[in-house]
């Protein structure tokens, strides 16, 4: 890889892993306000201030995710690719530090709530942390071809692989949700965040996950897995002199 990329890994991985410290302290003090006795299904209602500041705190993860990328590359790629990067060690280390601190999950098939935006997100946490690994390959594989060649792209049918992926795989986190939780109503509490909005948002009492869709996840699984086999191999042209390089 280039000179500035490998410099880059030992930096971007311990930004990364303290963010996922800083993430999960949030959750253990949020867990020892409403679950002093250990998280769990159903969920205890939050307070609709909490819960807009919930969202507003996902919202600037991402933010945080993409800002260091933007810092040490103008390559809109290189950007995707250290997001991805950074995306799949903060989740992972958020998990590895929740079991530090609280000794939860239990084991990797403990029901988790993932994300809130701009739907409840509800799965195990084994489905994130595969995803993230997938995420760190795809990753590499972007910034080996960004170091072998400068012109190195994803084709079209690669990004349509990753991006039908990705979707199906958001849909295994949130279908049950939106069926069972009137999902109408909570995505819309994300924008207006009023009194019906986060009753639908944190309508745990009749909500606990019985059956994860992980055949939604694998469908997923395997577009992605062959959008990043793709881009490990694809021939990429060079815009310059239109020749033609393997990367």
């Amino acid at each position: 890889m280039r000179p500035d990329i490998r410099r880059a890994f030992v930096w971007m991985t311990a930004f990364y892993v303290a963010m996922a410290c800083l993430e999960s302290a949030v959750v253990v003090y949020l867990r020892a306000l409403y679950y002093p006795t250990g998280f769990d299904f159903p969920l205890v209602p939050m307070e609709r201030s909490l819960i807009g500041t919930e969202v507003v705190r996902e919202a600037a993860t991402i933010l945080m995710l993409l800002a260091p990328a933007a810092l040490i590359t103008r390559s809109a790629l290189e950007r995707f690719a250290w997001f991805c990067f950074g995306f799949g060690v903060w989740d992972i280390f958020y998990y590895v530090w929740l079991k530090v601190l609280l000794g939860w999950p239990s084991s990797l098939m403990s029901s988790d709530l993932l994300f809130l935006i701009p739907v409840p997100w509800v799965g195990p946490v084994w489905a994130p942390c595969a995803i993230s690994i997938g995420l760190i390959a795809l990753a590499l594989v972007v910034l080996r071809g960004r170091s072998r060649a400068a012109h190195y792209r994803l084709d079209g049918i690669s990004w349509a692989l990753l991006i039908t992926g990705a979707l199906l795989m958001i849909v295994s986190f949130t279908i049950d949700p939106l069926l069972r939780v009137d999902g109408l109503k909570a995505l819309a509490s994300v924008a207006s965040l009023g009194d019906a909005g986060a009753k639908a948002l944190m309508q745990g009492r009749d909500y606990v996950p019985k059956h994860y869709p992980w055949h939604w996840l694998a469908a997923g699984a395997v577009l992605a897995t062959l959008g990043t086999l793709r881009a490990s191999r694809v021939l990429v042209p060079c815009p310059r002199i239109g020749a033609v390089e393997k990367v």
